[in-house]
Parts: structure tokens; sequence; C-alpha cells
């Protein structure tokens, strides 16, 4: 059974929308825990536009579970990382443009970059997860840079339907293997939900799965301890 890592950055976006102190993900973090998530997982952007360096401090000091860190190459956010020191560092592509997350890291195109902020960050202590497409040429570079995991992007299978979404599910799953046979834990987010998590969930080997969206969205209706508990369900 993978375990479960809740996104809570869309808590944020809410709160940040009024330039308020409400709705708080410190408080959303304890409720997510208490419904069972494995692991904590905040994006810290370069823009901060949901979740803030103050979220970040009480968050390492309250998390119970593991604290996954998202985060860009800059110098400046991997030097936070560094000095709060999650679990877990997980390195995505960012664009002040993007809305969401499009795509893997591009480390072959950025292996100096990546580099830099991978040694920086083990020094620290802390493991990475590279957030990478189901690219073979991406994911050997993954395991000699030093990575620990590799988190396989979802998006195009979440966004595809039919015919298309089992071709998606079929390269998922290919890229998971090679992802293991490289010694790396296998993780995956972005995009997953309620209807489409179980395929990806059942992908041999895959250890960590991060969904944010999809339960904030149900914990507006039902409450985020039963959202979390519900998402859990489905991934036995």
């Amino acid at each position: 059974m993978p375990e479960l890592g809740v996104n809570i950055d869309h808590v944020a976006t809410l709160r940040q929308a009024r330039k308020t102190y409400e709705p708080d993900p410190v408080a959303a973090a304890v409720l997510a825990e208490l419904g069972g998530a494995d692991s904590i997982t905040i994006h810290l952007r370069e823009d901060r536009r949901h979740i803030q360096d103050r979220d970040l401090r009480l968050l390492r000091e309250t998390v119970n579970s593991k604290l996954n860190l998202e985060l860009s190459v800059s110098e400046e956010i991997v030097a936070i990382a560094c000095q709060i020191k999650p679990e877990q560092a997980t390195l995505v592509p960012e664009r002040r443009e993007e809305v969401t997350t499009e795509g893997g890291l591009d480390v072959v195109t950025h292996r100096n970059a990546c580099t830099r902020a991978i040694e920086r960050l083990l020094a620290s202590g802390i493991a990475v997860s590279l957030f990478l497409d189901a690219d073979p040429r991406q994911i050997d570079l993954a395991a000699e840079l030093g990575a620990s995991a590799v988190e396989l992007h979802t998006g195009q299978y979440a966004l595809a339907r039919g015919a298309a979404q089992e071709a998606q599910l079929v390269a998922l799953t290919n890229a998971g293997k090679l992802v293991s046979d490289s010694r790396l834990q296998l993780h995956a987010g972005h995009g997953l939900n309620y209807h489409n998590v179980g395929p990806v969930a059942r992908i041999p080997k895959m250890h960590e799965l991060n969904i944010g969206h999809a339960i904030i969205s149900r914990a507006v209706l039902v409450g985020l301890e039963r959202a979390v508990r519900e998402m859990k369900q489905l991934l036995t």
C-alpha cells in the first residue's frame, strides 16, 4: 500500500486570496494527519503565492509525520530548505506564469543547477526526490545525481481518457520499473483524484503518492479528516 502525502498548498491559496489569517495550513496539517496522512507536502514558491515562510517554519515544528518540501532549484529557496531541514525535498520546475506545475523537471538540460541544489540538500541531511516526466533519460540521470526517489508526473494521465489514459498508465508503469531498477523510491503525483488514483496506486513498488487539489476540494464539502481517510482507503 503506498503512503499518502497530502499537499496543503490550496489551504494557503484560499487564505492568500483575502490576505488574511484563515484558513491556516498549520491547522490543516494537523487534521490531515488525524485523517491518516503519512506525510505533509507543501511547495514554497519563489513568488510566495500560497505557502509563506512562516508556514514552513511552523510546519517544521508541528508536523509529526514526514514533511516534504517541494521547491525549485533557486539558490534562495534551497538555502531556506537547508535551514529548515524537512525530511524530504522534492525538486520541481517552476514558472511564474503557470497556474500549477506543468510538467517534470528537466534535469538533463539543467544538470548543473540541479547538481548544485542536490549536493546542498544532501549535505544538510535532507533526502532528495526529483519530480520527473516518464522519460528514461531523466530517470537514468536521477540516480547518477544522488537522488533517493523519483516522483513521476501523472498530469498527462489525469487529463487523458479512455485508450489515451491506458497508454499513459503503461508509460508510467514502464517508467516506474526503471525507477525501481535504479534502486530509487517510486513516488507519483499531480492531478490524481478519487476516480483515477487506483491504477497508479497499483503500479508495482509504488511507495508514495502526493495528492493535494482533489483532497482539499473534497474537504470543502465533507471535512479534511474524512477527505484524507477516504483517499487512504482507495490506496489499499
